[in-house]
């Protein structure tokens, strides 16, 4: 089977796809886009999170030949992505409709991977948001979604919108501290704005802290939560 589809703004053409085949496999093994984590294969980590027609979705249980004709974006385009958002719709975000119209810059790579950041991906590392990093692309994308629909999030929109990923280091609070930071930053609020947010991250103050017991419970919520792709032009959330 011989599948089309875009990915981070540039035409792919998958050949002899098995019928079983996932997404998250042509991307990491035909395409050579590794961002995109292999873990649970069940949909329930999200270290596979990728964009489907602007809609996040675990890779790995969305077969290759559902994302004929689609557009896909993964973590290694997400800088690109976002500036081409910001500077087509403002910081408010994209249509669906503009989101498939994006094509990747010239100067990007081979890939589509550029060498500059998304205001997301600099947050995380301002943030100290990273620890192994195996979660890490997959929170930046659903992130990186959330943002582009609510730039001005409460944490309880932070959490909702995280709750199907998964992370063993971190203990959330400084992806949390990240996601706060880069919603500061993006809705170009005050000076004030920013500096308490960055004051957040650097003196480890936050607003409501989340015991372990909270943790379970997001991460249970996020098995009903993520984002599955059924065949159709559209992914659907399942709440």
């Amino acid at each position: 089977m011989r599948v089309n589809f875009t990915v981070n703004g540039r035409p792919q053409e998958a050949d002899d796809v098995w019928e079983g085949e996932s997404l998250l496999y042509v991307l990491r093994e035909r395409l050579g886009l590794p961002g995109s984590k292999n873990a649970c294969e069940q949909g329930e980590c999200g270290s596979c999170t990728v964009r489907l027609d602007g809609v996040p979705v675990c890779s790995c249980l969305v077969a290759a030949g559902q994302v004929e004709g689609r557009e896909v974006v993964t973590v290694e385009g997400l800088a690109d992505y976002a500036e081409q958002r910001s500077c087509g719709a403002g910081a408010c975000g994209t249509s669906l409709d503009e989101a498939k119209r994006w094509r990747a810059e010239g100067t990007d790579s081979q890939t589509g991977e550029g060498t500059r950041l998304a205001p997301i991906q600099q947050a995380f590392i301002d943030a100290g948001a990273v620890q192994c990093g195996f979660c890490t692309p997959g929170l930046l994308v659903a992130a990186d979604e959330m943002l582009e629909r609510n730039p001005n999030p409460t944490d309880a929109d932070i959490r909702e919108a995280l709750s199907g990923n998964l992370c063993r280091c971190t203990g959330y609070e400084k992806i949390m501290d990240a996601v706060r930071l880069a919603a500061a930053r993006q809705s170009r609020g005050s000076d004030h704005d920013v500096r308490r947010a960055l004051d957040h991250v650097r003196a480890g103050r936050r607003p409501q802290r989340c015991s372990h017991d909270d943790h379970a419970g997001v991460a249970d919520q996020g098995r009903h939560r993520r984002v599955h792709a059924p065949p159709g032009r559209h992914a659907q959330g399942h709440r």
